[in-house]
């Protein structure tokens, strides 16, 4: 297994260790080995972090002086893409990516992203004429200006970390923002070389500060509580992103908050290629581990033997096409942790408990290494009151739902506190947008449609979250609006 640079910290314009020379080891899901290590940032390295964006921030013209942003994070947006290579290698050793995983979501759909959203650059309304108004009997000029909300901590998962990595920095900084950004301690590396490049690129000091650290809520938790911190981009589960609404109100904190799925994929009787269309539906790509993916298959009852027929040959076809290191079209491989594994496996455990039938699989996987891996997994039978159903598992677990009509299966895709995304299949496109426009969810694909680009606004209803990423919808989160009126 290769070895992996050491993660620094990037506070004020230096790459630096730790203040306190801590380090901790970064370790691959693919064999539990160590891979390198990483600055352990502590309470005086985020202080230091704060410091240097609060004074790029309210010191310099990085807020107000668009075309040198714009520069800059084109610049940046060239030295990304061509790094292209060192990302994959960190996306696959740090983050358990297989080859497959890494050319689509992970870094290859992470540049493709960026560029769509560095497209977005001119669609943000920055300044508004709302005309003369004739008050009071007088005439009044009024504008609206829309400008940089202030500082930023982001705090990053570890599942797909170059992706939502980009999403907040880019978009925070095309606002005039400056950025803390810490990253999951399972992924370090990730954040720390988007540092470094960005120092390359020009990023003046202070305006991205990136702090890795050992303790997962140490550096978060000192970033919701400090005022000198206005607005807090989370990634996560929906349990940290309630504590972290409740810290932030203390003072006042704009708090945008991308949190968990437990997403339906709707495929009706009349779907076109049905078997294709089922078998597709297999939760597998990243061993389950992402927010949108669909884990809950919504199947007409007129259909729905037919289509768990037709998950078990795919997914026994599948069972010899995954784990593999240097496969380049596999598409799933470990956990990211040996505590994701112990979570993905106990509730697999709940579902064979509470009575779903289980197709393929549900165990853990000790002969493809020695690393955090548990085979592909699919429940049948399952009835959308089982925890299997209802709780977000991140793993690769697909629960199977019958459902008798359109009414129903809109019923059953809204029965859940989440509603992050959505997919529906039918041969009739009219009755299939008539559905997805019923489905609770931020971003729901008809017939395989793309629903997540860089130029989309993405984010969810409910516990699923608050607030947009990507698109220019995504960047005007960072924005604060003002109204200047004259006569």
């Amino acid at each position: 297994m290769e070895q992996l640079a050491f993660a620094h910290l990037v506070i004020d314009g230096e790459v630096k260790p730790a203040a306190s020379g801590q380090v901790f080891d970064n370790r691959t899901p693919w064999t539990g080995e160590v891979v390198g290590q990483a600055a352990d940032g502590g309470a005086e390295d985020v202080d230091a972090a704060i410091q240097a964006a609060r004074r790029a921030f309210d010191d310099t013209d990085w807020s107000v002086n668009r075309d040198k942003r714009f520069e800059v994070l084109t610049r940046l947006q060239e030295i990304m893409m061509a790094n292209r290579d060192r990302f994959m290698t960190v996306a696959r050793v740090e983050a358990g990516a297989t080859v497959g995983a890494a050319c689509m979501a992970h870094v290859d759909g992470a540049l493709n992203a960026m560029n769509d959203l560095m497209g977005c650059f001119d669609d943000v309304q920055w300044e508004e004429d709302a005309g003369s108004k004739e008050t009071y009997g007088f005439t009044t000029h009024r504008k609206i200006y829309h400008e940089a909300v202030g500082v930023v901590g982001a705090i990053t998962p570890w599942n797909v970390p170059l992706y939502v990595n980009l999403e907040k920095v880019f978009c925070a900084l095309m606002a005039g923002c400056t950025m803390i950004l810490k990253p999951a301690p399972d992924t370090p590396y990730s954040a720390s070389l988007l540092g470094e490049l960005a120092l390359e690129a020009g990023v003046p000091p202070g305006v991205l500060n990136v702090v890795t650290s050992q303790d997962p809520a140490l550096a978060g938790q000192m970033l919701v509580d400090d005022a000198r911190v206005d607005a807090i981009s989370f990634t996560g589960s929906t349990a940290i992103g309630r504590l972290i609404m409740e810290r932030g109100a203390a003072t006042m904190k704009r708090v945008f908050l991308e949190l968990g799925g437990k997403s339906a994929n709707i495929i009706l009787e009349d779907a076109p290629n049905f078997a294709e269309s089922v078998a597709r539906g297999m939760a597998v790509m990243h061993a389950g581990q992402g927010c949108a993916m669909a884990t809950r298959m919504l199947v007409h009852r007129s259909r729905y033997e037919e289509a768990c027929h037709i998950l078990k040959a795919a997914y026994e076809n599948f069972s010899q096409n995954w784990g593999e290191f240097d496969a380049p079209s596999q598409v799933m491989g470990p956990v990211i942790s040996k505590k994701q594994l112990d979570r993905v496996k106990s509730y697999i455990d709940i579902g064979v408990e509470e009575g779903a039938r289980l197709l393929h699989g549900g165990n853990l996987a000790p002969y493809k290494g020695d690393g955090y891996f548990v085979e592909p997994t699919c429940f049948v039978d399952v009835t959308n009151d089982m925890r299997i159903a209802r709780e977000e598992i991140f793993g690769p677990v697909l629960c199977v739902i019958p459902f008798d009509d359109d009414e129903d299966a809109i019923r059953i895709a809204n029965d859940s506190e989440y509603g992050l995304a959505g997919a529906v299949t039918t041969a009739d496109l009219d009755r299939g947008i008539r559905i997805a426009k019923r489905i609770r969810a931020g971003n729901i694909s008809v017939n395989g449609g793309m629903m997540i680009t860089g130029d989309l606004p993405f984010g969810g209803y409910k516990a699923s979250g608050i607030g947009r990423a990507w698109g220019r919808e995504g960047v005007e989160d960072f924005l604060e609006t003002k109204v200047i009126a004259h006569t």
